[in-house]
């Protein structure tokens, strides 16, 4: 039986339907990552628009087989053994030289950039720093949004979905900040299957399946 709850309640909830996948999707790539680097550890990661808590307490981390840098907007405080955070820009890695990084790794990242020509950037960019990568992102033809967790509404016009959000309840249960949803409508553009294959191409696709709904992909080139 579906379980709407944890289908509608944000991935940051260690309960929700959302984390689950993280956690699966996680474990599939450590497993890529052991088999693909095995006897050359520590692995150099560099994680684009990643944050300190998702990894400060994996496993991986603590084993002292990777290294990696976590970079976004702002930098964050962090004194983790090999764990770093630093402020970048995901369309302009130029602080860093081609092949920097034996992997580049994104989690829920590249449908944040606005446009096309951002989220090409960033792929060029990730490919070029990156021996490897391991990039996901939410599929834009899954039944549900992933950022409002409201059915279809990624099809509708953006001041009907402006409405939806600041001014009922149906998102998560709560009214947005009108400030908030904006920025939400402003910057995020889905990518469908196609696209992410003409963003990183040659590249193995991971398909998260719900009720044989492909929920998001993963485009890497491990294994």
């Amino acid at each position: 039986m579906m379980d709407f709850k944890a289908l509608l309640a944000s991935s940051d909830n260690p309960n929700s339907l959302g984390n689950k996948f993280r956690i699966k999707r996680f474990q599939y790539f450590e497993n890529l990552l052991q088999s693909n680097f095995e006897g050359k550890f520590p692995v150099k990661i560099l994680d684009i628009g990643g944050m300190v808590h998702f990894w400060k307490d994996q496993d991986l981390l603590k084993s002292g087989k990777v290294e990696i840098i976590v970079l976004n907007l702002s930098a964050e405080e962090v004194q983790i053994k090999g764990l770093s955070s630093m402020a970048g820009d995901a369309t302009d890695l130029s602080q860093f030289a081609d092949g920097s990084f034996d992997l580049v790794f994104s989690n829920s990242v590249i449908e944040h950039l606005y446009t096309w020509e951002n989220q090409q950037k960033m792929a060029k960019e990730a490919i070029r720093v990156g021996k490897k990568y391991f990039v996901q992102t939410p599929n834009r033809h899954f039944f549900m949004e992933a950022h409002y967790a409201l059915p279809f509404v990624q099809y509708l016009p953006k001041n009907l979905t402006r409405f939806l959000l600041t001014k009922t309840k149906l998102s998560r249960g709560a009214k947005w900040n009108p400030k908030d949803a904006q920025q939400y409508l402003d910057e995020i553009r889905l990518l469908t299957y196609s696209e992410m294959k003409t963003l990183f191409p040659g590249a193995k696709m991971y398909k998260e399946k719900f009720f044989g709904m492909n929920k998001s992909f993963s485009a890497h080139n491990l294994g």
